[in-house]
């Protein structure tokens, strides 16, 4: 008898990678996206789930119960009951090293972006303004300070990246083993004093309920007027209407976001009238690699599992307890 996988909720035209890669533990898949039934309907059956944005908390696990892993299409994996799954002994996967390229690419195009005052640039010529001047006061990256908050493998690349451009690079992660950590990057043991230093400050931790809300107005206030942030993480990690008002009031000189707490941001959002606030969609991950690598491991993830092995991607260890 084939298992059956229910894709709860994604952004793809078709799922072929997913679908050839469980034929191979004859499994079935279901796309929920293209059928008129409820989801409630279709996961009772299920032996398996691959979600994106669904959130997967206990009244949905208990829908299915068959269910060995819900494998989510990401790195974050905040939209899952962690501790509702182990309990129940399901797996909980993601796909922790996928897009590191792209994202930390996109991190640095923030910041060149913020630094060189491209979008500036852009809006004024095209209407109509040609005045080299109006950039004035810009400050060579090399020989700034850049710092990680957070030092995942993203963060190792965008330092990586950071230092090639001249910057000194800083970290600060209570977790990281000082031995894990690259050559010319100084971790730094309180979070107020990465930022004091840091010229450029990038947020790569994953939102918890310890980071939620980890960068608010006390900690804006402790960076450089002249610093920027970035983050290419979590929305929920920053304080936005504190972020604006820094921004607004000239206490930082402005931030680079890909991730907001609510996406897309709502009209009256406070960071949508600034013109040192650049936002981007959520795309940092964005490349035709980096999708297809993300759905092939997901998938993967899902077919291990089905096959009786433990996924290579697991969240939850606990549930081997």
């Amino acid at each position: 008898m084939r298992d059956t996988v229910v894709f709860t909720d994604h952004t793809f035209d078709d799922l072929d990678i997913e679908r050839e890669i469980l034929d191979e533990v004859d499994a079935d898949l279901i796309d929920a996206e293209t059928r008129e039934e409820p989801l409630a309907d279709l996961l009772p059956d299920a032996d398996a789930v691959i979600v994106m944005y669904e959130a997967v908390d206990a009244d949905l696990l208990d829908l299915m119960p068959d269910c060995r892993v819900v494998s989510r299409t990401g790195i974050g994996f905040d939209n899952v009951d962690l501790d509702a799954a182990t309990e129940r002994g399901v797996y909980v996967t993601n796909v922790p090293d996928y897009c590191i390229p792209e994202v930390s690419d996109h991190t640095m195009a923030l910041l060149l972006a913020l630094a060189r005052k491209v979008v500036d640039y852009d809006d004024r010529v095209t209407a109509g303004e040609w005045d080299e001047h109006a950039g004035r006061t810009m400050h060579r990256l090399a020989g700034q300070t850049f710092g990680l908050i957070a030092y995942g493998d993203i963060a190792r690349a965008v330092g990586e990246k950071a230092a090639a451009l001249g910057m000194d690079v800083i970290a600060h992660d209570p977790y990281v083993d000082p031995a894990d950590v690259a050559s010319g990057v100084t971790l730094v043991d309180d979070l107020s004093d990465l930022l004091a230093e840091a010229d450029a400050v990038s947020i790569h931790s994953p939102l918890t309920p310890e980071t939620e809300g980890l960068i608010g107005a006390d900690e804006l206030a402790g960076m450089k007027e002249t610093a920027f942030l970035l983050n290419t993480a979590r929305g929920g990690i920053v304080d936005e209407d504190a972020l604006a008002a820094a921004v607004r009031e000239g206490a930082i000189a402005g931030a680079g976001l890909d991730v907001l707490a609510e996406e897309p941001p709502a009209d009256d959002s406070p960071l949508l009238d600034l013109d040192d606030v650049i936002l981007t969609p959520h795309a940092a991950y964005n490349s035709a690699e980096s999708v297809v690598e993300l759905r092939e491991k997901a998938a993967r993830n899902v077919a291990r599992t089905l096959a009786g092995d433990v996924p290579d991607y697991l969240v939850n260890e606990g549930v081997l307890d």
